[in-house]
């Protein structure tokens, strides 16, 4: 899966932040719903333009961001 094959930006659309390519449904939007507990066939019911594998390649960009040595502030366990 190359995530690149199914995510932009726009800096005119969504405030240029990475959405699915050919829709206004940002990658951010996606990932929220999942992390909700929404299944990938909720997420299409919900968003009929979008597919699986559009749903997995905003889930690859993810990792790929994380991924980058750039830390976003999360709270140290105490372990």
């Amino acid at each position: 899966m190359n995530w690149r094959d199914h995510i932009d930006r726009n800096p005119l659309v969504i405030g240029g932040k990475p959405k699915i390519k050919g829709t206004r449904i940002g990658v951010e939007v996606v990932l929220e719903r999942l992390g909700d507990g929404w299944s990938i066939e909720q997420l299409i019911e919900a968003y009929p333009r979008i597919t699986a594998d559009q749903i997995h390649a905003c889930q690859a960009y993810a990792a790929a961001m994380l991924s980058t040595d750039e830390i976003v502030d999360v709270p140290q366990s105490a372990a």
